[in-house]
C-alpha cells in the first residue's frame, strides 16, 4: 500500500527519521571491493572545539552534493569524516576552563595530568560539531571517522616527521620566527593576519663616537633599540658612504654599534639609514647573519621587556615603548614623530600583534619541496577550479619560506626527537621513549608540539592508513577531489600537495573546488562584532535541512562569495512547498493500485508528453554537464526552471484533462508520464535536497529501496522528440502572451472571450483548442488566415498572431471613459513634474538623488501617457 503525503510539508516529522534510516542501512558505506571507478573526498576536519556555521554548512553541504550526485551515478564513492585537534584553539579553551571553574593553571596540574583534562574535554564536546553535520544530511562514511590525533594519523604523523629528518629536511635552529605573546608560541608564516594599523615613525639621534654629529633613525618600533647590533647604510649611498665603518652610541644605553655597509639598504629611502636588530626583525636577521652580528633579545615570551632593556625590565611593549619614547625627548634624542599607517602582523587565532624574534624552533626546509609542488599544477595533476586560483597557490609557493612547525603548547602531537642531559646527544624516533646511543642514559623527549597543519597536511593519506598500503588506501588514494574556501590554500592546500608528494610520490587529490565564504544580505563577513551570525542550526530547526541546503548552493559559484538573506531562506522553502504540493497531486491522481515507474508506450504518449520527457532529457544534459563543472549553482538553477515552471505550472495543468478522465488509457498513460518525470525530478534534486527527496520517493511507485542507492538520470536522445517540443511551446508562448495581456488589462480569468489566430502552424493550435479554453479564458477558438485588427487586442509570438475582440474583454464605452480619466490624472503629473524640474531652485539645492527620482517619474508618465493614447487610438 502506497504512503500518502501529508497535507502540510514539515520537515521535522521525517528529516531525522531519514537519516537514521539511510544510516542503519549502511548506504554511506564505502566498499572497496566494488567493482566500479572509485570517488573519494576527505572533509577538511572542523575543529573539535567548533560549531557548526554558516561556513561549515557551505562547504559541507558542497561536498554532499558531488558525493551523492557520483554515488547514484554508480562510483565506488567513499567519503572520509573526522575532527582536527586544533592545537592552540583548544589548549585554550581547557586553560579557560580550569582557570574560571578551579583557578588553576596547566602548570598547576603539570603536563600529563592537563592532557588527561583535554582528552576529557575531547571525548564530552569533541563529537558536537559532527552530531551537527548530521543534522545537515551529510553522507560521510561515518564507520571511517578519523581524528588527527588518534592512533593511527599519530602514527603516520612520526613516521613523516622521522623521515623527513633522515632526509635533511627538518632542522632545529636559532631563526627570527613570528612569536605571539598571548598563546605563548611561534605560528607559521601563514598562520599571521595582516592589518592596517595607525602608528608612528619616531626619528631618533644616535651620536656618532667621537664626533659632535649624529645618524637620524626612523622606526616604527623604538622598544626594539635594545637590541639594536649595528646601523647599516647602502655602500652605493653617496650621502652615507663617509659613515661605514664609524662607531655609534646607542642612546640611553651608551652601547656602542658600527654603521655597516648592506645592499639591503634602500637608496633615497628615509634617511638611507637603518637600525638592524637582528633578534627582532626578519630582515635585520639576515643582515645580522650576513655581517656576523651579535643576536640580543629584548623582550620575555609575554612581550614584556626583559634585562637588557636596563630600567624598563618587566614593562609590557607597549608601555616601555611610551616612556622610553618620552625619555628619549627629554635627553634630546627624539628628532621628531611622524604619523605612519602600516600593515602590523596579528595571531589568526587570538588577533594579538605578533613580535619578531629569534628562538630556537623546528622548521622543515621548503626548498626542495617547491619546484615539485609547482609542477604537478602545471602539467595538470592537479586542477583549481575556478583557474584563476592557480595563480594564488602559484605566488604562495615561490614565496615561501622555510616552515616552522614548533609550537609551545602541550596539546598536540609531541615532537619525536630526544635529548641526553648528560653528554648532549640528540636522537629523533618514531619509538614513545628513547636511550642515549652515546652514554646509554635515559634521555628526555622534547616538550614542543608541531603545528597542527603538520597532521593536517597529511590528512589524505593518513586517514587511508598509510604508511601501511590498506586495501582503502590502494583504491581511494590518490582522492578525487577536496572541496575548501580560498582562505586556507596557503595554509592547507599547498601544505597537503608538497607533502602527498614527498611522502606517497603521488598528487593527494586530482580537483581543489574552491568555494568563497558565506556573507550576509549586505555583503559583510559574518562576524561576532557585526552580530550579523546566523546559526545554521537555527534556520535547520524552523525550514528544515532541505532548504538550508537550497539557499547555500542557490546561486553559487566557484571562487566566488555568497550572500545569506531571509530571502533566500524563504524562497528555499517555497520550492520545496512547491515541490510536495505537486507530489500531492500526483499522488492523488494516481490508481490505488499503480506500481508502473516506466514510460507508456510511445504511441500511446500525447504531445504535451513528448514535450514533456523531451525537456527533461535537456534538463539531465544540461545539470550532469554542470555538476561535472562544478557549477553547482548553474545545475540547481535548471533543476528549480524545469520542477517549477516546466512541471508544475505547465506540465501539470496541461494534463489535468486526461487525468480526469478516470480509468482510461489517456488517464493511465498521463499518469505514468507524470510519475516518470516527477521521479526524475526527485534523483536530480537528491544530491541537493536529500531528506523531501527521498520522503517523497518513498510514497511513489519505485523500484530501489532508497533514492540514494538508485541511479542518477542518465541523458537519452532518443526521447527527445523536437517537433512536438516545438509544437507545445509554441502553444505555452501562446496561452502565456494571452494570460499576460489580459492581466495587463485587469480582465479576470472568469470572463470568456473568443480567439481569432493567425498562424502557419493551423493543426498545432487546432488540437490544443482545448487546452487554450482552459488556461486562457478562450470561448471559442477560430483559426483564421487574417483578421481586421480594429476594436481588437493583438497579440504576437514567433509562431501566431493572436486578436481578441476588444468587446469580449471590456465594455467599450467605460473603458473609454477609464482610459480618458487617466489620461488627464497622468497629464496632470506631467506637468507638474515639468514645473518642478524647470526650478532652478529645485534643481540646485535638492540632493542628486532626489531630482534623479523626479525625473525618473517624468519619464514613466511621458512613456504612460503613450501607452494610454495608443490604447485609446485602438478604441476609436
Amino acid at each position: 500500500m502506497r504512503r500518502e503525503l501529508p497535507k502540510t510539508y514539515n520537515p521535522k516529522e521525517f528529516e531525522d527519521r531519514i537519516y537514521d534510516t539511510w544510516c542503519q542501512n549502511g548506504y554511506f558505506k564505502a566498499n572497496p571491493k566494488k567493482k566500479a571507478p572509485a570517488f573519494s573526498i576527505v572533509i577538511p576536519p572542523p575543529n573539535v572545539t567548533g560549531q557548526l556555521h554558516m561556513g561549515h554548512a557551505l562547504d559541507e553541504t558542497l561536498q554532499d552534493i558531488l558525493v551523492r550526485y557520483k554515488r547514484m551515478q554508480g562510483f565506488n564513492t567513499l567519503w572520509v569524516p573526522g575532527t582536527d585537534h586544533a592545537g592552540i584553539a583548544t589548549q585554550i579553551k581547557v586553560e579557560e576552563q580550569l582557570r574560571v571553574n578551579e583557578g588553576l593553571t596547566r602548570y598547576d596540574l603539570g603536563r600529563d595530568e592537563f592532557l588527561k583534562r583535554v582528552w576529557a574535554w575531547k571525548e564530552k564536546y569533541g563529537n558536537r560539531i559532527i552530531s551537527q553535520l548530521k543534522k545537515l544530511g551529510t553522507s560521510c562514511d561515518w564507520s571511517r571517522e578519523r581524528f588527527t590525533m588518534d592512533e593511527g594519523c599519530s602514527r603516520a604523523v612520526k613516521k613523516v616527521f622521522v623521515s623527513l629528518y633522515e632526509k635533511g629536511l627538518i632542522y632545529r635552529g636559532n631563526r627570527i620566527i613570528n612569536w605571539c605573546p598571548h598563546c605563548k608560541t611561534a605560528l607559521s608564516d601563514a598562520e599571521v593576519e595582516y592589518e592596517e594599523q595607525a602608528g608612528s615613525f619616531w626619528h631618533i639621534r644616535y651620536p656618532i663616537k667621537g664626533e659632535d654629529g649624529y645618524v637620524e633613525i626612523a622606526t616604527t618600533r623604538p622598544e626594539t633599540m635594545f637590541g639594536d647590533t649595528a646601523v647599516a647604510v647602502n655602500p652605493n649611498d653617496e650621502k652615507n658612504a663617509h659613515l661605514i665603518g664609524k662607531t655609534l652610541i646607542l642612546p640611553l644605553v651608551g652601547r656602542e654599534i658600527p654603521v655597516i655597509a648592506d645592499d639591503y639598504v634602500e637608496i633615497g629611502f628615509g634617511t638611507g639609514c637603518v637600525k638592524i636588530t637582528p633578534a627582532h626583525d626578519p630582515n635585520d636577521f639576515l643582515v645580522g647573519q650576513r655581517h656576523g652580528l651579535e643576536q640580543i633579545k629584548v623582550m620575555n615570551d609575554d612581550a614584556t621587556m626583559n634585562a637588557h632593556a636596563g630600567k624598563y625590565e618587566g614593562m609590557d611593549r607597549y608601555a616601555c615603548r611610551k616612556t622610553l619614547v618620552a625619555d628619549l625627548d627629554a635627553a634630546g634624542y627624539l628628532l621628531s614623530v611622524e604619523p605612519h599607517s602600516h600593515n602590523v602582523g596579528t595571531c589568526y587565532r587570538c588577533k594579538t600583534t605578533v613580535e619578531p624574534m629569534t628562538s630556537d624552533q623546528w622548521f622543515v626546509k621548503m626548498g626542495p619541496m617547491i619546484e615539485p609542488s609547482l609542477d604537478a599544477v602545471k602539467r595538470g595533476d592537479i586542477r583549481f577550479i575556478p583557474e584563476r586560483f592557480t595563480r594564488n597557490y602559484t605566488v604562495w609557493m615561490e614565496n615561501l619560506h622555510d616552515w616552522c612547525i614548533s609550537r609551545q603548547l602541550w596539546w598536540g602531537h609531541r615532537i619525536p626527537a630526544f635529548y641526553c642531559d648528560d653528554c648532549g646527544e640528540m636522537v629523533v624516533t618514531a619509538e614513545d621513549t628513547a636511550v642515549c646511543p652515546k652514554c646509554g642514559k635515559p634521555m628526555r623527549q622534547e616538550t614542543d608540539v608541531l603545528d597542527t597543519w603538520f597532521s593536517s597536511a597529511l590528512w589524505p593519506f593518513s586517514t587511508m592508513g598509510w604508511p601501511d598500503k590498506t586495501e582503502d588506501y590502494r583504491v581511494y588514494y590518490p582522492t578525487s577531489t577536496l572541496v575548501t574556501g580560498y582562505d586556507i590554500i596557503s595554509f592547507w592546500v599547498s601544505r597537503m600537495i608538497f607533502s602527498g608528494l614527498v611522502h606517497t610520490g603521488e598528487v593527494p587529490f586530482h580537483t581543489v573546488f574552491i568555494h568563497g565564504l558565506v556573507r550576509d544580505s549586505q555583503g559583510r563577513k559574518m562576524s561576532k562584532s557585526l552580530g550579523n551570525g546566523i546559526d545554521p542550526l537555527e534556520i535547520i530547526d524552523k525550514y528544515g535541512a532541505d532548504a538550508l541546503r537550497f539557499a547555500l548552493a542557490t546561486g553559487n559559484a566557484p571562487g566566488n562569495d555568497m550572500r545569506f538573506s531571509d530571502e533566500k531562506i524563504e524562497a528555499a522553502r517555497n520550492f520545496a512547498n512547491k515541490l510536495w504540493n505537486a507530489s500531492r497531486f500526483v499522488l492523488m491522481n494516481l490508481a490505488d493500485d499503480a506500481t508502473e515507474t516506466n514510460l507508456p508506450d510511445e504511441s500511446a504518449m500525447a504531445t504535451e508528453d513528448k514535450w514533456i520527457i523531451s525537456r527533461f532529457e535537456k534538463t539531465v544534459k544540461s545539470v550532469t554537464e554542470n555538476l561535472d563543472r562544478y557549477e553547482v549553482g548553474v545545475a540547481l538553477s535548471e533543476i528549480y526552471d524545469f520542477t517549477w515552471d516546466t512541471f508544475c505550472d505547465w506540465y501539470i495543468e496541461l494534463s489535468k484533462s486526461r487525468l480526469y478522465e478516470k480509468d482510461t488509457p489517456a488517464a493511465k498513460t498521463a499518469q505514468q508520464v507524470l510519475v516518470w518525470v516527477l521521479t526524475g525530478i526527485l534523483k536530480l534534486l537528491h544530491p541537493y535536497m536529500p531528506f523531501i527527496t527521498e520522503e517523497i520517493y518513498q510514497a511513489l511507485p519505485h523500484d530501489d529501496e532508497s533514492i540514494m542507492i538508485s541511479s542518477y538520470p542518465a541523458y537519452k536522445e532518443n526521447l527527445v522528440f523536437p517537433d512536438e517540443e516545438s509544437a507545445t511551446d509554441r502553444v505555452i508562448d501562446a496561452i502565456r502572451a494571452v494570460r499576460n495581456r489580459r492581466s495587463e488589462m485587469n480582465v479576470p480569468p472568469s470572463k470568456k472571450a473568443n480567439l481569432y489566430i493567425v498562424t502557419k502552424y493551423p493543426e498545432t493550435f487546432r488540437a490544443a483548442e482545448s487546452f487554450f479554453a482552459k488556461l486562457a479564458s478562450t470561448s471559442e477558438l477560430h483559426l483564421v488566415d487574417r483578421y481586421d485588427a480594429e476594436n481588437a487586442v493583438s497579440i504576437v509570438t514567433d509562431a501566431a498572431t493572436l486578436y481578441i475582440p476588444l468587446g469580449d474583454l471590456v465594455d467599450l464605452e467605460k473603458e473609454r471613459e477609464r482610459l480618458t480619466n487617466e489620461l488627464a490624472r497622468v497629464d496632470g503629473e506631467i506637468t507638474r513634474l515639468e514645473a518642478k524640474l524647470a526650478n532652478e531652485g529645485f534643481v540646485s539645492r535638492a540632493p542628486a538623488a532626489i531630482v534623479d527620482g523626479e525625473r525618473q517619474k517624468l519619464a514613466k508618465y511621458r512613456e504612460t501617457k503613450t501607452q494610454l493614447e495608443e490604447a485609446l487610438k485602438k478604441m476609436r
